[in-house]
């Protein structure tokens, strides 16, 4: 008898990072390195090449280049401010604080009340949360807040009998949509607009409508999503009983619980920590807006949110002292992968030498080569190549603030010699950013973000694509026309 041949199956995500950190390893030292010139503007004149190709050996020491050093040194690269390390460090931090708050089962009771009130509503939920993270990117460039939030919410998505990706689009794909077709945010479109000489917070007629139609876009596109994945299509959750087949039917690890819990009124305990919660919230969206918190200030809000969920729930006799501690190590463990996920992705900027413009690196080099490329096109096709690169330089620069201070001098200058407005250079570095980290590998709040749901990135790339290439399509065609009218 004949044995079945084996089905494809697709490698592990480190594997892949892997993979494409060994393929930048042996194409680097054949390609010339360059940079731009310091202490003047960076523009296609004040590029230079370097006197030597970088060089990448297996192993290495000081300030040498290794492939085996990638890992360390994409983990232990940035600042406690952004990726890698301060990613790290929050994301930690965050899922051991979210460990403690779930032992308490605060959460749980809380979102069985909430299901009740809106299990008959699912789509308005879904919807209106979309809609408010969309806002918070927007607003002020929410990014990696969307992880604890994804981390709170997915609890209330699995109730309500949908996939984890469903709380990833939500969260973070809302977050980035708004982050692309922003009006205001201080650290893109702001950014941008000051480093390019265009009056800041100009052209915001268009990029409102812009918001409208791509976040209408998003919600329709995860409602449709969500209805075709939910594991439970008809009892309400008041009457779930764990016997039922169609909880049987659910994949491992999303079957929804029996609800006796529903039976149960909230204790004054779960009434304080539901408490804590929201204002911890509060105090996350009024420190981001008014106070300037960031990555650092987050993750000890959450620290403190953790701290003080304990006490209430060791008063109450739900945790012991040691209970809670074994919960944050636990909730900590569940994102290790999402941390070595992460430095691997930024081992490869290590590889390639750096995001730093004035050091030589190969992506000043692609930086520059698309720049020469670019400059002899008419303005409509060159105004969609400069989407392009920004697009392609995604893949290893994810920062949208960070992005903007390297291609935008360049970008802004290059808009002047083919003929499109700085306006539509800017718009060009909005979409290809914000809408390319929604699938690239190599960015770290979007692995972060898909370690916390538990998605593996060659699942997530299998639902987002059409949807991306959905969104690419209208960022074309809103770049053509901006081009056509010229949007200044």
């Amino acid at each position: 008898m004949r044995s079945k041949p084996r089905r494809f199956k697709v490698p592990h995500t480190l594997i892949i990072l892997l993979c494409i950190a060994l393929l930048v390893a042996l194409l680097v030292p054949w390609v010339p390195a360059g940079y731009f010139e310091p202490g003047v503007a960076i523009s296609l004149d004040s590029y230079r090449v370097a006197e030597h190709n970088i060089s990448i050996a297996w192993f290495a020491s000081g300030k040498q280049i290794g492939f085996f050093n990638a890992p360390f040194e994409g983990m232990t690269s940035g600042s406690r401010n952004g990726s890698a390390i301060g990613v790290v460090a929050f994301i930690l931090l965050v899922g051991g604080a979210f460990g403690v708050v779930t032992a308490s089962g605060a959460v749980d009771r809380g979102l069985l009340r909430l299901i009740a009130i809106t299990g008959h509503h699912p789509r308005l939920l879904l919807g209106s949360l979309f809609a408010a993270f969309a806002a918070g990117g927007a607003v002020f460039g929410m990014g990696e807040e969307t992880i604890a939030f994804l981390a709170l919410l997915l609890p209330l998505i699995r109730r309500m009998g949908y996939p984890p990706e469903v709380g990833v689009m939500i969260t973070y794909v809302a977050s980035q949509i708004g982050f692309g077709t922003s009006w205001m945010n201080p650290f893109g479109v702001a950014l941008a607009q000051g480093i390019a000489n265009v009056p800041l917070l100009s052209g915001a007629p268009l990029r409102i409508a812009m918001f409208g139609i791509f976040v209408s876009t998003g919600i329709a596109f995860t409602l449709w999503y969500a209805e075709r994945h939910r594991y439970r299509d008809a009892a309400p959750v008041e009457s779930a009983d764990p016997a039922d087949p169609a909880d049987s039917a659910a994949p491992e690890g999303h079957k929804q619980h029996a609800a006796p819990a529903l039976a149960q009124a909230l204790t004054m305990a779960d009434r304080l920590i539901l408490v804590g919660i929201v204002a911890t919230i509060v105090w996350i969206v009024w420190g981001v807006v008014a106070a300037g918190y960031f990555i650092p200030e987050i993750a000890t809000q959450f620290v403190t949110l953790c701290c003080f969920t304990a006490v209430i729930a060791i008063a109450a006799r739900r945790l012991t002292a040691d209970a809670a501690a074994e919960a944050f190590i636990s909730g900590a463990q569940q994102l290790v992968p999402a941390v070595l996920v992460i430095s691997l992705a930024k081992g490869i900027e290590y590889l390639l030498g750096g995001a730093n413009p004035h050091a030589p690196s190969v992506l000043n080099t692609f930086l520059h080569s698309m720049g020469t490329l670019l400059e002899t096109w008419p303005p409509l096709l060159a105004a969609q190549g400069m989407l392009v690169v920004q697009t392609a330089f995604t893949f290893v620069i994810h920062s949208g603030s960070a992005q903007a201070a390297i291609n935008m001098p360049l970008m802004a200058g290059l808009s002047d010699l083919v003929g499109v407005t700085r306006q539509t250079a800017v718009l060009a570095y909005q979409l290809g950013n914000a809408m390319a980290n929604m699938s690239v590998p190599t960015g770290a709040v979007l692995m972060a973000t898909l370690g916390v749901a538990g998605v593996p990135w060659t699942r997530w790339f299998g639902i987002i694509w059409r949807f991306q290439l959905l969104i690419v399509l209208m960022s074309m065609a809103m770049v053509a026309f901006a081009v056509l009218t010229a949007y200044n």
